[in-house]
């Protein structure tokens, strides 16, 4: 399939709305952090068509069905292999010190989904992958097989949200015991078999928790989000506007911090005028998160869990 086929941008009006202010003078540059199939990218390149675009993504076969994708838009599109939180040192190689606008699409991609042999997707047998670059890293197979009990209780616990994590670590080490663990049905059917009754009955598929807390070990996604969203409000100009969505509680939490602190005064309690410094540097584009519609669901389940917040840059640092 194409990346135009199997790629519906989650949120895309609601997120070209909410850049547009920042993108409405000729050269500006909006960097796209998560390209992806390049849903999201190739709307920003028609809507805004005296923009620059700068694409990252960590994943080597989505750069090339994107690069495809966008290749009709020349030059004005440049493509980088980069996990996001790269992006200083990727802005400092382009000579860009600040840009205009910032798009995070948080997550794993509607491609790694539909891929089978990428091991994301629960619901079909696979190898145990989960990476979303898979020239680096460790797979979520040697995850399982060799992390200490312990360790792997608290990535379910930390990063899946798991109630029953230690039951289902104790099926885990029992039963690598006797073979190592390579594809995604064996975990599924093992977690079903370990968690009782009444957890069976909410939340949806049982292993969907656990499979998440996997995904984000295994790409580091949570260090990797704290680290690049202030990284992205400092390259923003002022008047600068960044967009990200979110699809889970631990990601959005840390957006919302990073935001709520940069639209916050640092001043100490009591001053009678408050000093530049010490002024806001963001003004709040969203209250709270926003969600999408009853009918985007509809024609696009993906996008049921996704939280979008944005901010614009006021204020430059003042050191």
């Amino acid at each position: 399939m194409s990346s135009n086929t199997r790629h519906v941008p989650v949120m895309l009006q609601r997120c070209l709305d909410m850049l547009a202010p920042a993108l409405a003078e000729p050269g500006a540059v909006v960097v796209d952090c998560t390209l992806g199939l390049g849903g999201h990218s190739e709307a920003l390149l028609a809507t805004f068509p005296e923009a620059q675009l700068v694409a990252l993504d960590r994943d080597p076969a989505a750069l090339r069905l994107a690069g495809e994708r966008l290749a009709p838009y020349g030059d004005r599109a440049t493509l980088v292999h980069a996990v996001y939180d790269e992006l200083p040192e990727v802005l400092d190689r382009l000579g860009l010190p600040k840009v205009q606008a910032v798009l995070f699409d948080l997550g794993v991609s509607s491609m790694q989904l539909d891929e089978a042999d990428r091991g994301f997707a629960y619901a079909q047998d696979a190898p145990l992958d989960m990476r979303m670059d898979q020239t680096t890293g460790i797979s979520a197979a040697e995850v399982l097989n060799t992390y200490p009990p312990g360790e792997l209780v608290r990535i379910l616990r930390a990063y899946g949200e798991e109630k029953q994590a230690k039951r289902i670590v104790a099926a885990v080490v029992r039963e690598r015991e006797k073979e190592p663990f390579s594809n995604s049905a064996r975990l599924v059917e093992l977690i079903r078999d370990a968690l009782p009754q009444a957890a069976k009955r909410t939340g949806g598929n049982p292993a969907k928790r656990t499979f998440q807390a996997l995904r984000i070990e295994v790409n580091g996604e949570l260090a990797c989000v704290e680290r690049a969203i202030p990284a992205a409000v400092k390259a923003l100009a002022v008047g600068g506007r960044i967009a990200v969505l979110a699809y889970h509680s631990l990601e959005d939490r840390l957006v919302k911090h990073v935001f709520a602190a940069g639209a916050s005064s640092t001043a100490p309690p009591g001053l009678p005028v408050v000093p530049e410094r010490y002024q806001p540097r963001l003004k709040l584009l969203t209250r709270g998160a926003e969600l999408p519609t009853e009918e985007e669901v509809a024609q696009n389940r993906r996008a049921a869990p996704a939280r979008l917040r944005g901010a614009e840059r006021i204020r430059e640092d003042i050191a």
